[in-house]
């Protein structure tokens, strides 16, 4: 039982299928290690009772020769999804305590599929965060050094992965929520193609850039879990796409023969540190040496992204999370005067400093007078980043470079200054401003023994391109098998 955390999604399956072990026992192992590293910080909620019930009706599949892959497998959800079981929290007070009263889409296909929840994980209230400090719940803590961050804002689902809390972990993705902590905490996750994954149930921060997705070990965990999330929801999320669900393990085991690398300048340039840059120099030769060819592609409103990001994302921050009023959802300040005095108390308790400061900017730049001086031109800058993109896909076939420009920097590190952590961003940015597929997997090594990331960016509903290629260069590498010490 000791080593059932050690195995990945797929080689958890194959041992429920034989029942070499029942999904109670691998359901009861993952509850014992969370609460036994519970200082990480990374659960903010189980339910055993629950989760064992899940199990034994897993167990109960199987048993009537069930052969779906994912019947048994514990996993483990972000509280950004709303659950029926767990609280919902979205890692802020204004949520406290709260019980939906359904399951976020991605939730119930992930059930239906057979999977077991072991709890709702810690992240960045509202998912505004690049490091799980913002959360107010307490920061979670990176297993590969304690003292530093994990990333952001899906932190709680890379540590529960990269400290074998969970075998897979539920992320959102908004400008980079799964890659950037994923190369972080040295595990693997994806973001799908914006629409590909239902919103449903999915705490809003912006609408037009937020997309669930999988973190786990390995590509091929990944292709498991985005096959069972993926697929249309029209009658639930009008952002939905309606583009079947695939199956993208079929994907996994191609040749490499000839697939053109786009390494945009930009993404080597000045500001990447030293050990990032030697870690994807390295992970590039290996990818020639599969077989690969490197091409020097170029995108030049890389930099823009942040400013873009920054004004489209509070702006529709802003609008989404007026609804969090103390009237009919979220916290009610205990004293007020009148009506609006309940709001200005309420939301001044309830939201972080993190989660106003972007409320504050996005109702700024959508007020009379500044809508066009600064959202509607930052609408066109969008545009024109997946413009650039579009150019650059017609010169390769996946887009490579450095998730972020360093490693996990120390808790507390850029104290008051979210510049800083937004600058982190640059990387990811521009791909989800996009709506563009990405994923991060383990390239290497950095300063102080940190996980360094490869960022790999496909075209549009290209996926199994990206999982394929992933899935072979773990094949010839081991950096995906290696762990934090004592985890």
């Amino acid at each position: 039982m000791s080593a059932l955390h050690e195995l990945s999604v797929a080689a958890l399956a194959k041992k429920l299928k034989a029942k070499e072990v029942s999904a109670v026992e691998a359901a009861q192992h993952f509850l014992a290690r969370s609460a036994a590293h519970a200082g990480l910080g990374a659960y903010l909620a189980t339910n055993e009772e629950a989760t064992l019930a899940q199990a034994r009706a897993a167990d109960q599949r199987i048993a009537s020769g069930d052969a779906a892959p994912l019947v048994g497998v514990p996993i483990a959800h972000k509280d950004i999804f709303v659950t029926k079981d767990f609280p919902s929290t979205a890692g802020s007070k204004m949520l406290e305590g709260y019980r939906s009263p359904f399951d976020a889409t991605v939730v119930r296909k992930l059930a239906e599929a057979g999977t077991v929840t072991l709890g709702k994980l810690n992240c960045d209230e509202f998912a505004m965060g690049s490091s799980n400090e913002n959360s107010a719940y307490g920061p979670v803590k990176n297993p590969w050094d304690t003292r530093r961050i994990p990333g952001g804002s899906s932190g709680g689902s890379a540590v529960a992965v990269a400290a074998g809390l969970a075998p897979a972990a539920t992320g959102t993705d908004t400008g980079g929520s799964i890659r950037q902590p994923a190369s972080f905490c040295g595990i693997t996750g994806i973001k799908p193609t914006y629409g590909r994954a239902s919103r449903y149930g999915m705490i809003a921060y912006a609408s037009s850039l937020d997309q669930a997705g999988p973190m786990a070990r390995s590509a091929e965990d990944c292709a498991l879990l985005l096959s069972a999330i993926c697929g249309p929801d029209p009658d639930r999320d009008s952002t939905s796409l309606d583009v079947p669900a695939e199956d993208f393990t079929q994907a996994l085991g191609g040749s490499l023969e000839g697939l053109r690398i786009g390494v945009p300048k930009e993404f080597l340039a000045e500001g990447v540190s030293a050990d990032v840059r030697s870690a994807i120099e390295a992970a590039l030769a290996q990818y020639e040496k599969l077989g690969a060819k490197r091409v020097e592609v170029s995108l030049p409103r890389t930099e823009l992204a942040i400013p873009v990001y920054y004004i489209i994302a509070p702006a529709e921050a802003s609008s989404n999370l007026s609804r969090f009023d103390g009237v009919k959802f979220g916290h009610r300040a205990g004293q007020y005067g009148d009506l609006l005095d309940m709001y200005k108390k309420s939301r001044a308790e309830g939201f972080g400093l993190e989660v106003q400061r972007r409320i504050m900017v996005g109702t700024y730049v959508l007020s009379h007078g500044y809508y066009d001086a600064y959202y509607l031109q930052a609408q066109k800058i969008r545009r024109m980043i997946a413009d650039d993109f579009q150019q650059a896909f017609k010169q390769c076939d996946v887009i490579v470079g450095p998730a972020a420009p360093t490693v996990a920097w120390k808790l507390g590190e850029h104290g008051n200054d979210p510049l800083a952590d937004y600058l982190a961003d640059i990387f990811t940015l521009p791909g989800s401003l996009a709506g563009l597929p990405g994923m991060c997997i383990p390239a290497g090594f950095g300063e102080g023994s940190m996980p360094v990331g490869l960022q790999l960016i496909g075209n549009y509903f290209q996926e199994g391109r990206l999982l394929n290629a992933a899935h072979r260069f773990q094949q010839a590498t081991d950096f995906h098998l290696r762990r934090p010490e004592g985890f």
